[in-house]
Parts: C-alpha cells; sequence; structure tokens
C-alpha cells in the first residue's frame, strides 16, 4: 500500500500499513460521500449532518483515546492523516471532525469525572451526540484572559452567564465545553447540554468563508448549572489552552489537504489545458509554482510527520505545534493562490476547489490561534523575551 497524495521524498516508507489504511478510509469516505454534494452545501452555507454518524462508524472521533471510551487508541500520525484527507475535502468537513474530538471530547477524557467520560465519550465517539466548543467572545479572541462569561456558585450548583462567537457546530450541539470565570476570577470549564434553561444559540450568518460548515453564538443567560457539570481537574487558562493545543496538531496536518488537493487539479490541468500549441505545464511559469507547490508541500508532510512522531513520545510542546500551525497554513494558503493561477478564468468556478479553499483558508489563517500569534509564540520561544506587552 503506498501513500495517498504527492510523495516527492518517499512518504510511504515513513507510515506504517495501519497508517496508510487508514488514509485510504479516510480518502474513500471524502471521494464517495463528501466531494459529490460540497458544493451544494458550500452554496447553501450548511454542513450534511448526516455524514456525522457515518463519520462515528469509521472511527474518526476522538480516535486516539482508548477503546473503552469509543476511541481507536491509533497513532498520532494516523489521525493526522484522517485529518488531512477529511480537509482535502473541505476546511469544514475536517473543523467538524477536529471540534469534536480535540476541542470537546479530549478536555472530557483529560479533565473530566469518571461519570463525565462514562456519559459522553463513547457518545460523541460514535457521532450520536455532538459537541461544541465556547471560548472566544465577540471581544475577545487572540487574549482570552480577557474573557466576560461569569460562573457564580450557588449552593451544589453554578449560575452562568455571557456569549460566545464563531463556535462550530453551535446550534446543533448536544453538549458545549464553555468557559467561564468564577468570583475568584478562576477560568473553569462547564459541560452545558442542549435544553437547559437560559441556553440558547444561533447561526451566523453572511459567510463568505468556511461556508460548509456551521458557525454560532452561544448566549447564556442565568443558565444553571449542577456542579456535576465542571470539569473538576482543571483550573485557569491552561485548560482551554491545552484543547486548542489539541486542535491546531489537527490543523497542521489538515491543511496539507487542501494544499494537496489545490496541486494534484492544477499539475493534471496544466497537462491537459494548451495554449500557444502546447500544454501550459510546459511553460517555466507554470513550472515554478508547481515546483513550489510540491517542494513546500514535501516540507508540511515531514513538519507534521515529526510532530506526530513528538507527540506519541511525549516530547512534544506546543511551541512545536505552533511552528506546523503557522507553516503549513501559510503554505496551503499559497499553493490555493497558485493553483486558481494557473487555471486561469476556470480557477474562480465551483468546478474546480481552488477558490473554495481559498475562502475556507483565510478562516483557517485566523482562528485556533493568529498567523501573527503564533509568530510571537515561536518568538518568545526562540528569545525567552515576550513580546505580548
Amino acid at each position: 500500500m503506498k501513500y495517498i497524495g504527492p510523495d516527492f521524498c518517499n512518504i510511504t516508507s515513513l507510515l506504517t500499513d495501519e497508517e496508510l489504511l487508514i488514509q485510504k478510509t479516510a480518502n474513500q469516505f471524502v471521494a464517495e460521500e463528501f466531494n459529490p454534494i460540497v458544493n451544494e452545501y458550500y452554496e447553501k452555507g450548511s454542513f450534511p449532518l448526516d455524514l456525522i454518524p457515518k463519520m462515528g462508524e469509521l472511527g474518526f472521533f476522538g480516535a486516539t483515546l482508548p477503546k473503552k471510551y469509543g476511541g481507536s487508541e491509533i497513532t498520532s500520525t494516523a489521525y493526522g492523516l484522517i485529518m488531512q484527507e477529511l480537509e482535502k475535502g473541505d476546511s469544514g468537513l475536517r473543523s467538524v471532525c477536529s471540534v469534536q474530538g480535540s476541542l470537546v471530547m479530549f478536555p472530557i477524557y483529560q479533565y473530566g469525572t469518571d461519570e463525565q467520560k462514562e456519559k459522553w465519550l463513547p457518545l460523541l465517539a460514535a457521532g450520536k451526540a455532538v459537541g461544541c466548543f465556547g471560548l472566544t467572545e465577540s471581544n475577545h479572541g487572540s487574549d482570552p484572559a480577557g474573557m466576560l462569561t461569569r460562573a457564580k456558585r450557588d449552593g451544589d450548583d453554578w449560575i452562568i452567564n455571557g456569549s460566545k462567537m464563531w463556535i462550530t457546530n453551535g446550534s446543533i450541539a448536544d453538549i458545549a465545553v464553555v468557559w467561564a470565570r468564577d468570583e475568584d476570577d478562576v477560568v473553569r470549564g462547564f459541560l452545558l447540554e442542549k435544553g437547559m434553561d437560559g441556553f440558547t444559540s444561533s447561526n451566523i450568518h453572511g459567510k463568505m468563508s468556511l461556508r460548509a460548515s456551521i458557525t454560532s453564538e452561544l448566549f447564556m443567560k442565568d443558565v444553571r448549572v449542577s456542579d456535576a457539570n465542571r470539569l473538576p481537574n482543571i483550573e485557569g487558562l491552561k485548560g482551554p489552552l491545552s484543547c486548542l493545543t489539541q486542535a491546531r496538531y489537527s490543523i497542521a496536518w489538515g491543511v496539507i489537504g487542501a494544499a494537496v488537493d489545490c496541486y494534484e487539479v492544477a499539475l493534471s490541468y496544466s497537462k491537459d489545458r494548451k495554449q500557444f500549441s502546447k500544454p501550459i505545464a510546459g511553460f517555466q511559469l507554470t513550472q515554478q509554482k508547481l515546483v513550489y507547490m510540491i517542494e513546500e508541500i514535501t516540507k508540511a508532510q515531514l513538519l507534521a510527520l515529526q510532530l506526530a512522531r513528538l507527540k506519541d513520545s511525549g516530547d512534544l510542546d506546543f511551541s512545536h505545534i505552533s511552528l506546523g500551525k503557522k507553516n503549513n497554513v501559510a503554505i496551503a494558503r499559497k499553493c490555493a493562490q497558485l493553483g486558481r493561477e494557473i487555471l486561469g478564468g476556470n480557477g474562480i468556478m465551483d468546478d474546480y476547489p481552488m477558490m473554495r479553499h481559498m475562502m475556507n483558508l483565510e478562516t483557517v489563517y485566523t482562528y485556533e490561534g493568529t498567523h501573527e500569534i503564533h509568530t510571537l509564540i515561536l518568538g518568545q520561544k526562540i528569545t525567552d523575551i515576550p513580546a505580548f506587552e
């Protein structure tokens, strides 16, 4: 079995047969179940909800978690390959899986009680329940320490007030991991269940990017939550930031898929498209663009593989993931641009994926830490001098 996609430096030799089989499974799912309908859902600004249980059946959600909770205990490389193939379809498809596993299942598994794990993780893993993650607020994105959402203790309960913005799957979620400050200004995580009094949501409309995805606002008005719904094993911003680290790892892998899709379509098109009596692939400037794409994709592949190895060995630092997210999103963004250029006027049509990937990657470039924030994280890491103040 071989690696699916451009394999300029023999990536196949670095992967196990199981990892390659998992990649093939994800690739076939995207090709058969998602690609035929992606333009329809992108146009109407929604997500095909019937695919969620199918993704659960294939083991895509929380795939690295223990089997007792519905996970598959696969390697971080295999999980990354799933993310890559899903985003080869669309960033929205990868976001659904990434949020479910990294931002909902991970904090429950890492910081929750046995009861919370047993109740929610198998349902989320199977795609029988959908989760969302509430950290970002309308005025507090890159600076989550400024969050205004509050949780006030009231006997054995908490009363939560506030709102969250840019929440993937917010309006369809059965459970939301919501972060709030208590009366001592300590950040705590709570599991808010659909239907709780005072807990509502609304979809965000008018998006020009990530349209094949549901993005929502969450509103909490005197929501009464039992202390049994609090994540007891974490306090402070370390909790939500550790979840974002998991999600950023997913992105570092996922965007390779978007870049690969743009490259493969552009390469095939350039060989068939003739101008001045020869394929445009034979022109120097076209080859320059294709060479940039394959060299950057190859470097991104190798970087993602090393992140996976470090993750499985326990040696992965959050700054490593900042490097992966920052670099790989930037090159995917450029590959989408160059692919669109190679296709010329056809590049703006929905017969080809270039413009959809270009638009999606504008969101990915910003969320889970902006390009600039990751630059500052890396700057502090290599200089020991914080530039945030």
